[in-house]
């Protein structure tokens, strides 16, 4: 490994605590969260964030675009908003002289972080608006084809789907979400936290750590770490062991899923646990590091079956048996 290689891995990790730090001055608990969230952001990859209201999910994104010093487009998601709110449309402008030209306005998906506010409340023809933008970072109208800024990441917050008002989100777009986390409840001592923070006459002192051009650096130095062959190959029986009718399938697999996980899957285990090993200050991944990611990476990619939701089974136990068999 080259003296630069390494360099940039220590930028890379003193970078991401910095960030971790200063998240930390305005978001109360949630450190999995954060960490997982922060961890995407260099991965150049989109999260999706399920709780009920109220426990902080947009404060985290607003903060995580002043600490990384990225430009920040919000969307709140309802069932009357139409692709052309989120992608833009183009509109006649007449000019001083009375000549009429097309012009293209973009929409609130051109920046770096978009901020999806309850995206589940928004029907699939709008959710659809986001597909091209998530997975070819570009966005098509009137045949024009329009590039969005780099980097560029989607996070949006879900309610859980058994609330009001609601639509489950499309598999497709699922996928295309690097991790789905879950945001608990905060523990007596974070609330109290919580609400002496919220209700002084001070707001949380920000500072920014790092810039766009920072975090593509750090995008690049992270997918230089090596993966051994072997826990390559165990990643793989992973992914491949979430579809029921496979050999290494566990009996819950076999049971309560209709479909397992897609190859984007793997490549998020892969690609987070390349970051979990340099945050660590390691430079090779180990199998720890791809199992402490299997419930992120893979829970909004698995598909129950009828037998597995009449009986209220989760993903995440699933996923739990899956780990105990390939631990």
């Amino acid at each position: 490994m080259t003296d630069s290689l390494k360099n940039d891995f220590d930028e890379l990790r003193a970078v991401f605590q910095r960030l971790r730090e200063e998240m930390r001055k305005a978001v109360v608990g949630q450190d999995r969260v954060v960490e997982d969230i922060l961890i995407a952001l260099v991965a150049g990859e989109h999260v999706l964030l399920e709780g009920v209201p109220g426990l902080g999910k947009t404060l985290m994104v607003r903060t995580l675009s002043r600490v990384a010093h990225i430009s920040f487009g919000r969307i709140q998601f309802t069932p009357d908003l139409m692709p052309a709110d989120i992608t833009g449309t183009t509109i006649v402008m007449e000019d001083a002289h009375g000549h009429r030209t097309f012009s293209f306005q973009p929409g609130p998906v051109f920046a770096n972080v978009v901020l999806a506010d309850e995206i589940n409340r928004a029907t699939p023809k709008t959710q659809s608006a986001l597909l091209e933008a998530m997975q070819e970072r570009s966005v098509t109208i009137a045949g024009n084809t329009h590039r969005l800024p780099e980097p560029f990441l989607v996070l949006a917050t879900q309610n859980p789907l058994e609330m009001e008002g609601t639509y489950p989100l499309p598999e497709a777009q699922l996928d295309r979400f690097f991790f789905k986390l879950h945001v608990d409840y905060p523990s007596a001592d974070e609330l109290k936290r919580i609400l002496a923070l919220t209700t002084e006459d001070a707001t949380p002192d920000v500072r920014q750590c790092c810039t766009p051009d920072d975090l593509l650096r750090m995008r690049h130095a992270a997918r230089q770490i090596p993966v051994a062959d072997e826990i390559m190959k165990q990643v793989v029986r992973l992914v491949m062991a979430t579809h029921p009718d496979q050999p290494d399938a566990t009996a819950e697999v076999k049971q309560y899923v209709r479909y397992g996980a897609s190859p984007r899957g793997g490549q998020a285990l892969i690609l987070g646990a390349k970051l979990k090993a340099v945050l660590d200050g390691r430079f090779n991944v180990s199998w720890e590091d791809v199992s402490d990611l299997v419930k992120q990476a893979l829970r909004h990619r698995i598909l129950l079956n009828f037998e597995g939701q009449a009986n209220n089974v989760h993903a995440d136990d699933v996923l739990d048996s899956l780990v105990r068999a390939f631990r």
